[in-house]
């Protein structure tokens, strides 16, 4: 070493520790994680949404039925199907009377494949 330099100090040592790898590790893990269960999340509500949209369909489409069959429903529950978009529901029509006579409350509610209720659509249908 020439006279007069002085020594350099040493290079502090470059990169990270064990400890901190570890730690940004489980940073990201625990990111993941949550973002897959929010999309898993998304997922099974664009599911139910599909589900009640088609139920709607179907219990409207009956609805709609009775109405252009210009029938008078008889009071009590009736079982229907519906197939659509590949899905096989069942629905109850249940017929109550109203307090005019010439009219009947008729709701139709959409059950899916495991018997869950989806939706129930109500109309008053008048005799003609």
């Amino acid at each position: 070493m020439p006279e007069g330099r002085m020594p350099s100090p040493p290079l502090p040592p470059r990169g990270f520790t064990l400890i901190e790898v570890m730690v940004a590790l489980a940073i990201v893990a625990l990111t993941l994680a949550t973002g897959i269960k929010a999309a898993g999340a998304l997922t099974n509500n664009a599911e139910r949404a599909q589900a009640v949209s088609v139920a709607q369909w179907c219990a409207d489409n009956h609805l709609t039925g009775l109405r252009l069959a210009a029938e008078f429903p008889n009071v009590g529950d009736q079982p229907f199907a519906c197939e659509m978009l590949g899905r096989s529901l069942r629905g109850t029509l249940v017929v109550r009377p109203s307090f005019n006579p010439f009219f009947r409350i008729v709701e139709a509610r959409v059950r899916d494949e495991a018997d869950l209720p989806l939706v129930s659509v109500s109309a008053i249908l008048g005799r003609r």
